[in-house]
């Protein structure tokens, strides 16, 4: 029996979604879905319903499952909508506005004893992250020292801040470093440029330097429009040896000498597989009743990084703790380990 899922919100991430459910995903339906935009809705949903408010997509009856791609401000709202229907739920990153909004979720769903909440960090689903995960499980590189990141960006809306450097783009790098270490990060430092490069006053790249309660450190440099395309990279360096992302090289091009491969121009492909494992998984779970994937505390973690990051960034580079709250006993009992396995 399908799965029958709701989708709110259907901008880019939205209609990916629905695509990748109605083609690629087993056992998924998209059974209806809800936008700000009637036409954009319309345009999406295929032979879905459409529903003009978000909330009764998510009482509807005949939705099993909800999945929440629409503005950031909104997802707090919705995500405990679902969790008082008792419906698993897939929120695309942050899990809500602030931290403290986000520790309001993980409260509340704590409440009911039971995981039905997933956060839509797909790397974790990226084959390569995954490969980098096992070696280091393995032994094969011994204990962590320090864990490097890239994340570049051809270009960004004009509509793009300085802060969304952190809570857009280096957010990712935050879950991952928290996933491959299964260690909370205790504390931030970013600096970015004397002054902005770009018309827009973007300040833009950043360099952003994260330590884990276990002492190991993190450095990730964040530049939203680098021009040539979308490049991550992650190199793990442990006490044996390091272990690097490789990543997918689908077309090599030979021509004048030169032997080049191609640099995806954004996030969809280059994560494409990543996102189509994520529903799959997610599909399966909610299936059962629940989620399996990054959970609300995830989230939650990850969003109060940011705003340390964010405190660094606007008082010009100084540390800044991570504060987070204790641990309720539905996450306690998982461990970073456990629930960031997928």
């Amino acid at each position: 029996m399908s799965v029958r899922i709701g989708v709110i919100g259907c901008g880019v991430m939205g209609a990916t979604h629905v695509r990748l459910l109605a083609t690629e995903v087993r056992g998924a339906e998209v059974a209806a879905v809800a936008d700000a935009d009637p036409v954009r809705a319309a345009a999406v949903a295929g032979g879905a319903r459409v529903h003009e408010d978000p909330l009764a997509l998510v009482a509807d009856a005949e939705v099993d499952a909800v999945i929440i791609a629409s503005s950031d401000a909104t997802h707090e709202a919705f995500v405990l909508a679902c969790l008082e229907a008792g419906k698993p739920v897939l929120c695309e990153k942050p899990l809500a506005a602030t931290a403290e909004a986000g520790l309001r979720v993980v409260e509340a769903e704590a409440a009911i004893g039971r995981r039905l909440v997933q956060l839509g960090f797909m790397r974790r689903y990226d084959s390569g992250y995954v490969a980098m995960k096992a070696a280091l499980r393995d032994g094969a590189v011994g204990a962590p020292l320090l864990l490097h990141c890239i994340h570049r960006n051809a270009s960004v809306p004009p509509d793009y801040t300085s802060d969304m450097l952190i809570t857009s783009s280096a957010i990712h790098e935050v879950d991952i470093a928290r996933w491959l270490l299964e260690d909370e990060i205790v504390s931030a430092v970013v600096h970015g440029p004397r002054s902005p490069r770009s018309p827009g006053g973007l300040r833009d790249p950043q360099l952003v330097v994260l330590e884990t309660a276990g002492g190991v450190l993190v450095d990730v440099e964040v530049f939203a429009t680098a021009r040539y395309g979308y490049d991550i990279r992650c190199e793990l360096v442990g006490e044996a040896g390091t272990v690097t992302l490789a990543p997918p090289r689908t077309v090599e091009v030979r021509r004048d000498g030169q032997d080049g491969a191609m640099v995806p121009e954004g996030f969809a492909p280059r994560f494409a597989e990543a996102y189509r494992r994520e529903l799959q998984a997610w599909t399966v779970a909610a299936g059962g009743g629940g989620a399996t994937g990054p959970s609300a505390w995830d989230g939650y973690a990850a969003s109060a990084v940011g705003e340390a990051c964010l405190r660094s960034l606007a008082e010009g580079g100084g540390s800044h703790a991570v504060e987070l709250a204790e641990r309720p006993g539905l996450y306690a009992a998982e461990g970073l380990g456990a629930s960031s396995r997928v």
